[in-house]
């Protein structure tokens, strides 16, 4: 029998709803870090599920930090007015503003980064590993994880949060979608600093 502790404490961690973890705790033989990845799994597949659907509500947020000194504008979308008016899509919106303040990420995700950006930073990053007398095949899986690293860096669909480096962005948009959903969308945003 799982016990009313474990249940509240991965709805906690999760988000998810009461029968979900329930199912999830019962197919992972109460075992709570088994059971939390049983529902990210599901949320993923949640996510994919919902990112046809039309986004037409939703919120823009913004975020004052410094005295003034950098602010931030971004719009999430959704389907309904409804989640548009939940508070935990509020709080999503809100969480992403303050990722954007700290993190300044220059683009949403990575196919947004134009070619010849990534192309100069291949190049940059080969030059470095032929200094280092790396082998082609090696330079090859170096270059690779480089820019992926790189992704983590721009990219803020790609970033760790701030207040949870195990978590990126993306994971956390697929985590609010799978408790809401609905489907829901970062569109864009903008940062200014002075």
């Amino acid at each position: 029998m799982i016990s009313a502790e474990i249940i509240k404490k991965v709805r906690e961690l999760t988000g998810a709803g009461m029968s979900d973890v329930k199912k999830a705790l019962d197919e992972a033989v109460g075992d709570e870090t088994k059971a939390i990845e049983i529902l990210r799994k599901a949320g993923q597949k949640i996510a994919a599920k919902k990112a046809d659907r039309a986004t037409s509500e939703g919120l823009v947020g913004s975020y004052i930090h410094l005295g003034g000194k950098v602010g931030v504008l971004v719009s999430v979308a959704c389907e309904t007015d409804f989640v548009a008016r939940n508070e935990d899509f509020k709080n999503f919106v809100h969480e992403v503003a303050l990722q954007i303040a700290a993190a300044n990420p220059l683009y949403l995700s990575p196919d947004q980064i134009p070619a010849e950006i990534i192309a100069k930073e291949k190049e940059i990053y080969a030059e470095q590993l032929k200094a280092e007398g790396k082998s082609a095949e090696m330079m090859e899986k170096i270059l690779e994880g480089k820019v992926q690293k790189y992704y983590t860096e721009v990219c803020l669909l790609k970033q760790f949060y701030i207040k949870d480096d195990k978590l990126t962005i993306e994971k956390m948009l697929e985590q609010i979608i799978a408790k809401l959903g609905e489907n829901i969308q970062i569109k864009e945003f903008s940062r200014l600093s002075l």
